[in-house]
């Protein structure tokens, strides 16, 4: 397996400190709102990474957090009149419903900024003892830069020509600094804010130091992946390297991986152009399974167009393996239960080739494109080769192999079987005999009856199905 490497420029082969196992963290959002579009790239295309390592038999600790103190945060719980741990538990929660709605994994760990501030100090301190940082006069900590010799090795910026920026935090005292490219570890408290003791000052830690602290505590000194969004390059990844590796003395991360930017319309997403989405707002037009398949039928490392004509057709492309399996299952049910003849065997033996394919996609940085192409052409096989005379066995192995690869990529196309009342059943069994009797009036009516309850009829050549509308 290889995977493209943000800190070399280019793929390298996977090998994983630990043989059989794997440390990844991924940043996760600041919570003071709904998460958007932008937020659910990085959680389907790092989760569907996750999936494929554990897949190949990899024991995977994810640890992705939450950043529970932030300038937004606080200045929604001002205008709100209440405490910001109200506000960041609020949006936990909805992150938590949006990402199970993405059918995004539960991480091995959700750690909390607020819950680990205790690290923070001690972490910078030991940034001050080993020369790496300095107290200002009002207790801010700042971070020396220039004393890190290797900065900006992860983004490939020349150390004279970068200027502090991106999202560094507005601190009291800035001309305290004694460097531009100096950041801030900590700041003192403002009125209105929560804060927590410290050697320095009563205040709270600065933005980048968290992942740092938190990396170390859950994932260890030295890990394997951390991933994120293109955006986090500078300067947030690229302070955290600074941070963990002057602190600790050894490389922080073997590998990064990072996502390219999600567009609307081919334009950059904003409130002030009118074209921000939340998860919620694409749910009320479609199932976020959608939208998961969507941001997979894209290299995660290309930037990604969404729009309405891309969304319909990543639904008609997802809607094609679901109703594969639909139909398979519905076979299943007349089929006999028998052993693969020799021609069946034969068969599987191709439809086993594209699960090769699958992997091999799979395995050159996460291709999710071509590994989504591997599964329609198991489909496109399925739908070929498949038919009334097949058996049970050859029919069920088959719809394993598109499910197994479906779930590698987190996509749900097995739907579960509702069960219709014998009111209902009657209904289908009436509108049987009324369309032999070629009374199709009455044929009509009963369609028009189960649609109102949400029951959607299909007359295939294999018989009539049916489905929630």
């Amino acid at each position: 397996m290889k995977v493209f490497n943000t800190l070399s420029r280019q793929k390298e082969e996977f090998v994983p400190l630990q043989e059989g196992k794997v440390s990844m963290y991924v940043c996760g959002p600041t919570v003071y709102n709904l998460i958007h579009i932008g937020n659910a790239r990085p959680m389907i295309v790092f989760d569907t990474a996750r999936r494929y390592m554990e897949h190949k038999g990899y024991a995977v600790n994810y640890v992705s957090n939450f950043t529970d103190v932030d300038d937004k945060i606080i200045k929604k719980a001002n205008e709100e009149g209440v405490d910001p741990s109200v506000i960041s538990e609020r949006y936990i929660a909805e992150c938590r419903k949006d990402m199970k709605a993405l059918n995004v994994k539960e991480a091995t760990t959700h750690p909390k900024a607020t819950e680990e501030i205790d690290g923070m100090i001690e972490m910078i301190q030991t940034l001050i003892d080993k020369g790496h940082a300095y107290v200002a006069e009002d207790g801010t900590v700042y971070y020396k830069t220039r004393s890190f010799k290797e900065y900006g090795k992860l983004s490939h910026k020349n150390l004279d020509d970068l200027r502090s920026g991106g999202r560094a935090l507005l601190v009291s005292g800035e001309d305290q600094k004694q460097d531009p490219l100096d950041f801030v570890l900590w700041k003192p408290k403002k009125e209105g804010e929560p804060y927590w003791e410290s050697p320095w000052c009563e205040g709270r830690p600065g933005w980048h130091i968290e992942c740092s602290v938190m990396s170390k505590k859950y994932l260890g000194e030295e890990i394997d992946i951390h991933a994120g969004g293109e955006d986090l390059i500078f300067p947030h990844h690229e302070n955290e390297i600074a941070q963990s590796e002057a602190a600790n003395g050894k490389e922080f991360a073997k590998y990064w991986l990072h996502n390219g930017f999600l567009n609307i319309d081919n334009k950059k997403m904003s409130k002030s152009a009118g074209n921000f989405f939340t998860i919620r707002d694409i749910s009320e037009k479609y199932d976020l399974q959608v939208l998961r398949f969507f941001m997979l039928s894209a290299h995660y490392r290309s930037p990604l167009n969404f729009s309405a004509d891309l969304m319909e057709a990543a639904k008609n492309g997802l809607d094609r393996i679901v109703t594969s399996v639909s139909n398979l299952n519905f076979l299943m049910e007349k089929a006999a239960d028998v052993p693969m003849t020799g021609e069946e065997q034969q068969l599987f033996k191709e439809a086993e080739t594209y699960i090769t394919k699958f992997d091999e996609a799979m395995d050159d940085d996460f291709n999710t494109a071509d590994a989504v192409s591997a599964i329609f052409e198991l489909v496109k096989f399925a739908n070929t080769n498949v038919n009334e005379q097949s058996g049970k066995a050859f029919i069920q192995a088959v719809k394993d192999e598109i499910v197994m690869l479906s779930d590698i990529c987190g996509l749900i196309v097995e739907k579960k079987a509702d069960i219709l009342d014998a009111q209902v059943e009657a209904l289908i069994q009436e509108r049987q005999e009324a369309r032999k009797a070629k009374n199709f009036a009455r044929a009509d009516e009963i369609r028009d009856t189960l649609a109102a309850q949400g029951i959607i009829l299909e007359d295939t050549r294999e018989g009539v199905k049916w489905k929630r509308a």
